[in-house]
């Protein structure tokens, strides 16, 4: 039986994206409109706190050292030990309605990140409240230059790849989908999308994903309070059930990788006040039985 734990009681706004380091055995994660950039080792002691000036969206180490970041502001590059930050590019910057939010590097060392519309915590109040569904997802690549792959997103989310990188999935919260594209790793493009997942119908949406040694893809299930691992052909397969309602992504670490950790939602969502304890914490599951893959640095 699984076993689940409140890991750090970090209570986050808006934890997302967690990152577990194989080199350094430590697990990553932000706090997406804190600006915050937390981590911990595999049993959540040795807590460290770094900041950003502005929203992040995801993140991602780098294979020289410090991370490349998706900000609300653009791409950009971090040195944990002194805060400096130096932008990269900013493919937003005649779309003020939309910023970065999940993102995830392949296994080439490129960073993908998409976008999602501000909705309830706009920067600045004269930007549309409702998204215009052109928001994009986009590669940056080792030499930091920035491609657009995709268009059409709402609330970007769940950028994985399959074990043997001939698959990409990515979501979209607000369409409650997941689709699949055939990946080509040599070139970095996408091609034949298609629908993987539809939670239409049910209380909850999709949010960040993973995939296990299996094949498998977890989802983490926003507003409903599960996590549901899918089979290569998008069937139900497991579904776990968290003391949370707003579960926001995963990842498998730990030394053996087969530690599934998740983050979580502490700021009320849709009028929904955070009644669980631990909300907006970092949560950790043993006795899975399953395996993670190692998570690909930045080579940039």
């Amino acid at each position: 039986m699984a076993d689940i734990r409140l890991l750090v009681d970090c209570k986050n706004n808006l934890g997302e994206g967690p990152v577990w380091d194989v080199r350094e055995q430590r697990l990553y994660w932000v706090d997406s409109t804190a600006g915050e950039i937390w981590s911990c080792r595999e049993n959540g002691r040795d807590v460290r706190t770094h900041y950003v000036p502005t929203y992040i969206g995801s993140m991602a180490l780098r294979e020289s050292g410090g991370a490349v970041l998706a900000l609300a502001s653009g791409f950009a590059l971090y040195e944990f030990d002194t805060q400096r930050i130096e932008y990269v590019g900013n493919p937003l910057a005649d779309q003020p309605e939309y910023r970065f939010n999940d993102g995830k590097v392949d296994r080439q060392g490129r960073f993908f990140a998409g976008c999602m519309g501000y909705d309830f915590h706009p920067l600045d109040v004269t930007i549309p409240r409702k998204p215009s569904g052109k928001g994009s997802l986009y590669r940056l690549d080792p030499d930091l230059r920035v491609t657009q792959i995709d268009t059409g997103f709402i609330c970007f989310n769940a950028p994985c790849w399959s074990p043997d990188s001939r698959t990409f999935y990515c979501g979209d919260s607000e369409h409650k989908a997941i689709w699949a594209y055939d990946y080509d790793l040599e070139t970095g493009k996408v091609s034949d999308k298609r629908l993987f997942v539809s939670d239409a119908g049910y209380v909850s949406t999709v949010d960040g994903a993973t995939v296990d040694t299996d094949g498998f893809i977890w989802n983490a299930k926003v507003l409903g309070g599960r996590i549901v691992r899918y089979t290569p052909d998008g069937i139900i397969d497991r579904v776990i059930e968290v003391p949370v309602r707003n579960v926001t992504s995963i990842m498998f670490g730990g030394p053996d990788l087969d530690i599934l950790y998740f983050t979580s939602m502490g700021r009320p969502m849709r009028g929904i006040p955070p009644k669980e304890p631990g909300a907006g914490g970092l949560f950790a599951i043993h006795g899975l039985g399953v395996k993670g893959l190692p998570e690909t640095r930045f080579a940039g």
